[in-house]
């Protein structure tokens, strides 16, 4: 699993849930116990359940009311990315085959409706009601992205309000609850809950801008799948939306979408035409202009050092190569 540095004042923390959400998938049915451990062991940054226990410790909060909420968040985002690999016939995610490649659609749906059972039945045992409701409100927005990706696949037309909105339901909706959640289950005061959802908003927004970078920018080895895999699949991405809109390379790329979308053609020289056009260097501004929203939002927080922890994962998103 790829770790991040940043979160060594939770490390231990961390290591905790690790083992619980290898342990909660060691189940009497053997292809759901294969299936899902061979997602968990391929990896990931478990920002979300980092994001909980960070959250929660503004109100001194303990592992043991917090545990299940971080597992259970990081369930829900693996749900999802099961579910994503299947829409998008991945065939790998950080260079290992996906559960899609290894079982096919039918196990890889199963595994990820699983998975996202499991998680409502951690979140179950909390007492106060504002978790599930906002859990459920987020799952449902979740679904509403995704749909509006495939509604929106190949169109050209489409804006920064478009994408804005598509982006955050994907995302940058999970980090802030993470956020906000972490802060609720240890009993924090409104004014901490909301401050730190607003700081997860703008984290998660720069993540997924940066997500959409690296598409584009980074190499297969780095990424842990093909490099232009959005555009492939006629998703536009927020650095395509810029170049789309500067002419006259922005008619020539319009035509080329249209190209690929119909005849499977012409992804490389888009791909070119993208990373030369002013698409890049706009999509990392914006990035940057989230992530100095997320790190004023801590600003009045009390000064500790998990304030600085959350200030450098924030600085980390703009910067990170996978």
């Amino acid at each position: 699993m790829k770790t991040i540095s940043l979160f060594a004042e939770i490390e231990e923390d961390m290591l905790k849930v690790e083992q619980e959400l290898l342990k909660i998938v060691q189940v009497d049915n053997l292809l759901l116990t294969e299936a899902s451990t061979h997602l968990l062991q391929a990896g990931g940054k478990r920002l979300r359940p980092a994001f909980v226990l960070l959250a929660g410790r503004y109100n001194n909060g303990s592992l043991e009311q917090l545990l299940p909420l971080a597992v259970a968040l990081e369930l829900i985002h693996m749900a999802r990315l099961v579910h994503d690999d299947v829409i998008d016939a991945s065939l790998t995610r950080r260079v290992v085959p996906t559960v899609k490649a290894c079982w096919g659609n039918r196990v890889s749906m199963h595994t990820g409706d699983y998975l996202f059972a499991v998680a409502l039945k951690l979140v179950s045992q909390y007492e106060d009601p504002r978790i599930l409701r906002i859990l459920a409100d987020v799952s449902v927005k979740m679904v509403e992205g995704e749909v509006q990706q495939i509604i929106t696949a190949f169109d050209v037309e489409q804006g920064l309000r478009d994408y804005l909105y598509r982006i955050k339901r994907k995302t940058a909706l999970l980090i802030s609850t993470s956020c906000g959640l972490g802060a609720i289950a240890s009993g924090a005061p409104p004014s901490i809950v909301g401050g730190l959802m607003r700081y997860g908003h703008y984290v998660g927004m720069a993540f997924q801008i940066t997500d959409d970078l690296l598409d584009l920018t980074s190499t297969e080895a780095e990424l842990g799948k093909a490099v232009g895999s959005d555009l492939s699949q006629g998703i536009i991405t927020l650095p395509v939306i810029y170049t789309l809109q500067t002419e006259p390379i922005g008619s020539h790329l319009r035509e080329l979408i249209r190209n690929i979308e119909k005849e499977g053609q012409g992804l490389e020289e888009a791909l070119d035409l993208v990373r030369q056009g002013p698409g890049i260097k706009k999509a990392m501004a914006l990035t940057n202009r989230y992530i100095d929203k997320a790190k004023r939002e801590l600003n009045w927080l009390p000064d500790q050092s998990t304030r600085d922890t959350l200030i450098n994962v924030a600085e980390f998103i703009s910067y990170r190569k996978f």
